[in-house]
């Protein structure tokens, strides 16, 4: 399987979008207990979108391994902290975390290329 991970990001930030107007209430709950999660405390947040990706991998979830791996790239996470994540997620969620994990990989390649790379004009 090939994605796009940052155009899957971008989709499924629109159909969040959708789901936040039909469902606020929830959404706002959620959002509220994202927030407090991934807030800095005895853990930074480089280190909790690191579990956030690792926990994607073994549940097996595309939408979570791309929001997590976006905000790995973001809060500066190295492909060699992604790397020993994604090892833990193999030894944790065993056969079908390993082929998640190179979805993992393939996102997070691809956010970081897209941080790093020159702002091309429209």
């Amino acid at each position: 399987m090939t994605n796009d991970w940052p155009e899957l990001a971008k989709t499924l930030t629109a159909d969040l979008r959708n789901l936040r107007s039909g469902a606020p209430e929830v959404m706002k709950a959620f959002s509220a207990m994202a927030t407090s999660a991934g807030a800095t405390g005895a853990l930074d947040a480089k280190t909790k979108e690191l579990i956030a990706l690792a926990v994607s991998v073994a549940i097996r979830c595309d939408d979570c391994i791309a929001f997590h791996a976006k905000a790995a790239a973001g809060r500066g996470a190295t492909r060699e902290e992604v790397m020993e994540t994604l090892g833990m997620a193999i030894y944790m969620g065993a056969g079908p975390s390993v082929m998640y994990a190179s979805h993992a990989l393939a996102a997070f390649t691809q956010f970081d290329a897209e941080k790093t790379a020159p702002a091309q004009s429209a």
